[in-house]
């Protein structure tokens, strides 16, 4: 599910942006642009998002910009950096490889650099950076449930839409059951004659046949996943995963519907039923 937060603050001489954004996933998917002076508490801030935002790739980025702070100058150990530079040419020379490169490699060693001095993070910025990123936390779950309750209409719709066309397959049955029964005995007597079989038995035959073509259970079960459906979707917890086990339970019951329909009309009905359905599935992976 999709979501966006940003919020901007200042505390003494710092200005603060925080903005988080939120993109569909299955799983929770964490991406995070600190400044330098914040890497210490990479963990406490990963804490705090994954408390509120439990799924989804999330995009944070925290700008402080500190006008009178001093900047972190590299420094380079030169006695370090000749040493490294005379080696590399030593294997230069060995293999007749030119020097083109040979400065900038020696200069990027780590361990010819160092930072002049390290700022230590002022506890009073952090906790008014915590206290905005949970305010753009906020943001970003408002844009979900903003977007949640537009989605639950479109279930309740699709849902719906399901329901209607099952009422349709409910009406047809009776029909379909006896299209079945006249049409088996219509060709058992072209083929036999009127007096060429036993009556009684062609009926017990035409009777267990129906019985495998009887969809009552399957309706019933049908209707209940529906009305399931949208009592999951009133829960208070996320239940996109509940959701997504009960569309495959619909799917079950819709498929055993057409298998055994043998019936055009009741199968036009099953094609506009797994329409419907394909439409909640695709809208499910944006399902907490």
């Amino acid at each position: 599910m999709t979501g966006f937060g940003q919020v901007q603050a200042t505390v003494a001489d710092a200005t603060l942006l925080v903005e988080v954004k939120a993109l569909n996933s299955k799983f929770l998917d964490l991406s995070l642009r600190l400044p330098r002076i914040f890497s210490e508490k990479e963990l406490d801030i990963r804490a705090v998002i994954t408390e509120k935002l439990e799924r989804g790739k999330i995009s944070l980025s925290i700008e402080c910009n500190q006008p009178n702070s001093p900047d972190l100058l590299p420094q380079y150990n030169e006695a370090l950096f000749i040493t490294h530079y005379g080696q590399l040419k030593k294997l230069a020379d060995r293999v007749l490889a030119p020097y083109d490169r040979l400065f900038e490699i020696a200069l990027r060693a780590q361990d010819n650099q160092a930072t002049s001095e390290r700022t230590v993070l002022d506890p009073l910025l952090y906790e008014k950076c915590l206290a905005t990123l949970k305010e753009a936390i906020d943001q970003c779950d408002q844009f979900r449930r903003t977007e949640g309750n537009t989605l639950s209409e479109k279930f309740k719709q699709y849902i719906g839409t399901i329901g209607n066309h099952l009422a349709n397959v409910e009406k047809l049955d009776p029909q379909r059951v006896e299209k079945i029964r006249s049409k088996i005995k219509g060709s058992v007597t072209d083929f036999f004659g009127e007096e060429g079989f036993d009556s009684n038995r062609l009926e017990q035959e035409i009777i267990f046949y129906i019985e495998k073509l009887d969809i009552h259970e399957e309706r019933v079960r049908l209707r209940t996943h529906l009305d399931y459906f949208i009592s999951v979707m009133k829960e208070p917890q996320p239940s996109g995963k509940k959701l997504g086990f009960i569309a495959q339970e619909i799917g079950r019951e819709i498929n055993t519907i057409g298998s055994k329909a043998n019936d055009a009309e009741m199968q036009k009905e099953v094609v506009m039923m797994k329409e419907e359905l394909e439409k909640i599935k695709e809208q499910l992976n944006n399902i907490l």
